[in-house]
């Protein structure tokens, strides 16, 4: 006889165990397994010549009954090992890292533990793993260690019972029956006699000789605490002739107590009565050892367990559903869920349950349980044989972490969306209305911004609601209606005033109708209020440096809680940025009216020479409040022509246009002085900068208007010379739009040294020429040459109209919320033979500037 290998023998015990592997009872433990250790799978796999998934869990449910090669499995070192293997990243552990499920992502970490069969044969392992790193801990696999007790239990006891029933030969029967502890007994009503087995003996810790022989020596031997119940099944077994089946304790001589359950068939005489019963008795002291140790596990988890029967009994509590519960397991177990918490009944988590039950299908979801429990739990359901497995997890302060976390972010939107109004426009007001929307639904059902203007009179008369908004549309006009007539309603003893001059802010809780009084003065806005519904209301002072600038009403309905202290103080921050926005906008406005105020003192008054209409336009950058460098002029020189500049000193400060102030008045000074062309005077400019340590760069145009022979309506010449600026720009009377772009010279202030050039260029009646500056046309990021082009595209759509007419146009298309001012200069061409339009205002000659004049 050839004798097997151990491996040999290992493979055919573990082929013993794989046919009759119970997959439900092991489902139970991969089930646990995963739960208990938080993975994503959980395994049960038996390794004969290759890897079994007998049972899984989690996403590995779908490997159940597959086979795969045992070199390419985890479960096959565990097997070899004949201990626990650990794998805390596969992908850097040299052991496992070439192994096809950790190359393709499908497995990063790993822990198993080896299948012990009652031999002392390893059959395979149970095991758990997951996608990413982890570290496994001494604890998790003391865990699994007491689950794979608790498998093998089930496989040992499956293949035994299997074995049982399929042997056909007496032999093999016995062998069985002796492997697996099952003995069997035969009863004799006629004469009394029990006959055991020696299994049985064995089993009961007795021997033939001290075995009684009666039916009084196997109650004897029955543990106290079960004896009603098996009397009452042999009773019932004799009297109605049903099969006995009884799970009880049996008290041994030694003192040691084991489990058993004892099935038997009752055998009828010829009356029809039970005259004999015969059975066999199973040693399940394994299994209750196995489910001890389980319920051990269970009861030091941190989440919490419960089972339901199908009545809806509590069956098992572990301690910390104990905790969540709020009732001791004595006061739980026996008793339906309804009966202990009435308040989940008609809730969304019975609905749950009952589907679960119905459907056998798992479910998991997220609730709060109401009174007495009072928080928020993660709930998982799972089927169980003989009714519900139900995983609580207390998540009320995770719940509470996030809904603070929400309320943070919501918070700091709602800070930005403030911020970003008054950053992004220029009007105060307007900006003040916008952040006073995205309070709107958060904080309040309802809102009204209002400012408190500059000025000695009655504050209500100064006191303006500048804007409002609901989150109903179907009430945001009957809202409208109550902010145009609330302002002048006030009392002197309104909450209203009192966060003006006090700067605090005032709760107001509002009876049905609002009562006026206090408030409101009776009349039309308290007839719109009390349609309005107000139930709580906030009245918050908008604070600039040292002044209060305004006021938010903040209003909600009955549906909502009346405001309490914590709203006040979340909505601090917002009204301390609401109010220093609102008191920054006043000042910038302040200090761009007076940058504006001071920039136009400095531009002269247009003369309105013979038949020439002038016209021109400042308009300051829509980013800054400080004044430039742009500007333009006209004058008449004592020969009779028209001198017009347009130019641009670099910077934008008082430097720029001190800077500016200087440049025009010199030239001035020049122009008349010299009395030569363009050029000549742009030369004696360069001298007269450089001389007097003006100390600037800047752009111009200088161009003349030369009259055409005395006493006729002749063409005109236009005269230019160009230091560095932008080309003018000819608009033709018959439509045509020309830029007369010429070679240009240098910056002003760059040398005295440099030759400058005249252009010239004819006029007739009607024609008209644009000066200008770069903000009219430059873009950032964009060529020159576009915005020229866009310039002479609309100037060419706009050639009839008046001068006015066309700067107003070119102000309106070409400047919006531009980024450099603008400065526009406009000469338009009159007809000689014809009487002065009357917008071109009375003609006004060279002689007629000066009567001391020669």
């Amino acid at each position: 006889m050839i004798e097997r290998t151990r491996e040999e023998v290992r493979v055919a015990a573990t082929r013993r165990l794989l046919r009759s592997a119970p997959r439900e009872a092991l489902g139970v433990v991969t089930d646990v397994a995963g739960r208990l250790l938080r993975t994503t799978s959980a395994e049960v796999a038996l390794v004969t010549d290759v890897r079994h998934t007998v049972v899984a869990a989690g996403e590995a449910t779908a490997r159940v009954g597959t086979t795969t090669e045992r070199a390419a499995s985890l479960c096959d070192l565990v097997v070899r090992g004949s201990t626990p293997l650990t794998v805390p990243d596969a992908v850097h552990d040299g052991r496992v890292r070439d192994l096809a499920v950790v190359r393709t992502g499908v497995l990063g970490s790993y822990l198993g533990v080896p299948l012990v069969a009652d031999d002392g044969t390893v059959v395979g392992s149970l095991c758990v793993h997951q996608h990413d790193a982890r570290a496994w801990t001494p604890h998790d696999t003391d865990v699994l260690a007491e689950l794979a007790h608790v498998a093998t239990g089930h496989l040992e006891v499956a293949a035994l019972t299997e074995e049982y029933r399929g042997a056909q030969r007496a032999a093999a029967l016995e062998g069985a029956a002796r492997a697996a502890g099952i003995g069997t007994w035969d009863w004799n009503l006629a004469d009394g006699s029990l006959v055991w087995d020696d299994v049985l003996l064995d089993l009961f810790g007795l021997t033939a000789a001290t075995f009684g022989g009666t039916v009084d020596s196997f109650f004897s031997a029955v543990h106290p605490d079960d004896l009603a119940h098996v009397s009452e099944a042999v009773d019932l077994c004799v009297r109605e002739a049903r099969t006995f089946e009884a799970e009880f304790r049996v008290l041994r001589p030694d003192s040691a107590t084991r489990w058993v359950v004892s099935r038997g068939k009752p055998l009828t005489g010829p009356d029809g009565s039970v005259a004999r019963l015969i059975g066999a008795v199973t040693d399940l002291t394994a299994v209750h050892e196995g489910e001890a140790r389980l319920g051990a596990v269970l009861d030091t988890m941190a989440v919490g367990y419960l089972t339901l029967d199908h009545a809806w009994r509590y069956t098992h509590v572990n301690s910390e559903a104990e905790r969540i519960l709020g009732h001791p397991r004595a006061d739980l177990l026996g008793r339906t869920v309804w009966d202990l918490f009435p308040a989940l009944v008609g809730t969304e988590t019975e609905r749950r349950l009952r589907h679960v039950a119905r459907t056998g299908e798992e479910a998991a979801f997220d609730t709060h349980f109401p009174t007495p429990l009072h928080g928020s739990y993660e709930n998982r359901v799972v089927p169980l044989p003989d009714g519900l497995g139900v995983y609580l997890l207390d998540i009320t302060e995770r719940v509470a972490a996030q809904r603070l976390s929400e309320r943070n972010r919501e918070r700091a939107e709602t800070l930005a969306r403030v911020a970003s109004a008054f950053t992004e426009t220029a009007d105060a007001e307007t900006a003040l209305v916008e952040a006073a929307r995205s309070l709107v639904p958060r904080h309040g059902d309802w809102v009204i911004a209002s400012v408190l203007d500059e000025g000695q009179g009655d504050w209500r008369g100064r006191l303006r609601d500048v804007g409002a908004a609901h989150r109903d549309p179907g009430l945001a006009g009957l809202l409208e209606e109550y902010r145009a007539v609330r302002a002048g309603a006030w009392t002197e003893h309104s909450a209203a005033r009192t966060a003006l001059f006090e700067g605090t802010v005032t709760r107001l809780t509002h009876t049905r109708p609002p009562d006026p009084r206090g408030q409101l003065a009776p009349g039309r806005a308290h007839d719109l209020l009390t349609g309005l519904a107000p139930a709580s209301t906030l009245v918050l002072p908008l604070r600039g440096r040292g002044r209060t600038r305004g006021l938010l009403t903040l209003v909600r309905g009955a549906q909502r809680p009346a405001f309490t202290d914590d709203d006040v103080t979340e909505l601090a921050e917002l009204t301390r940025q609401i109010g220093l926005g609102l008191d920054n906008g006043r000042l910038y406005a302040e200090q761009r009216g007076l940058a504006e105020e001071l920039q136009l003192s400095l531009l002269a008054d247009l003369p309105e020479p013979d038949h020439l209409h002038l016209v021109a336009r400042y308009v300051a950058a829509t980013d800054g409040a400080q004044i430039g460098g742009d500007w333009y002029d006209g004058f008449v020189l004592r020969d009779g022509s028209t001198c017009l500049v347009v130019g641009d000193v670099t910077g934008h400060d008082r430097g720029a246009a001190v800077a500016m102030a200087q440049v025009r008045n010199v030239l001035r000074g020049v122009a008349h002085a010299v009395g030569d062309s363009p050029a000549r005077i742009l030369r004696a400019l360069d001298r007269a900068v450089h001389d007097l340590a003006v100390g600037t760069l800047g752009t111009a145009v200088l161009a003349t208007v030369e009259p055409g022979p005395p006493g006729t309506a002749g063409p005109r010449v236009l005269r230019w010379s160009s230091a560095g600026h932008l080309p003018p720009l000819l608009l033709h009377a018959d439509g045509r739009a020309e830029l007369l772009d010429r070679e240009h010279d240098v910056m002003l202030g760059l040398n005295t040294g440099f030759d400058r050039h005249d252009h010239t260029a004819g006029l007739e009646a009607g024609d008209t020429v644009l000066f200008y500056t770069d903000g009219l046309v430059e873009r950032r990021g964009e060529d020159l040459d576009v915005g020229l082009e866009r310039l002479r595209r609309h100037a060419a759509d706009l050639v009839g109209s008046t001068p006015d007419a066309l700067c107003e146009a070119l102000v309106e298309r070409l400047a919006d919320g531009r980024e450099d001012d603008v400065a526009l200069l406009v000469l338009r061409v009159l007809p000689a033979d014809r009487p002065r339009p009357p917008g071109a205002g009375p003609e006004r000659l060279p002689g007629d500037l000066d009567p001391l004049l020669p």
